[in-house]
């Protein structure tokens, strides 16, 4: 049996092997350094990002909540305008019908017109159209 000597990793007649494996592990050191700090960059970028987001999302939570609330109030303001409208209308019919009787009663010809039912179709007004004038104030959340 043929002895091989086993080698120990330094070798003792080859200083370039010593140098070229020290370099190559300074080497990896430093390529392992580098890689550690982009990690650690890219970590503190992407929390960055998230904490922007996070904030971003409560702005838009507050805006949704502010636009919910001004939709309720108007909302209920149109639901007190459709009463009131209603409530009109009936006391023009009800007028209408007092001038009919009087009219027939004194013998006078009263011409009564047609009492338009806006609600019904709301998009054929019975009024003339006149532009509705906005403010910049009015599109701010």
């Amino acid at each position: 049996m043929s002895s091989i000597p086993a080698s120990s990793g330094s070798s003792d007649g080859c200083p370039n092997i010593d140098d070229r494996k020290r370099k190559r592990m300074i080497s990896n050191r430093e390529s392992a350094r580098r890689s550690r700090m982009r990690k650690q960059k890219q970590m503190e970028g992407l929390v960055n990002e998230t904490s922007q987001l996070e904030s971003g999302n409560v702005m838009l939570k507050q805006n949704i909540d502010a636009t919910r609330q001004r939709y309720i109030k108007m909302e209920s303001a149109n639901n007190v305008l459709r009463a009131q409208a209603m409530e009109l209308t009936d006391r023009l019919r009800s007028l209408n019908s007092v001038l009919l009787i009087w009219g027939e009663v004194s013998g006078l010809n009263v011409e009564i017109p047609e009492v338009p039912v806006p609600l019904m179709k709301p998009w054929q007004l019975p009024c003339p159209v006149q532009p509705i004038m906005a403010s910049a104030d009015m599109f701010k959340f």
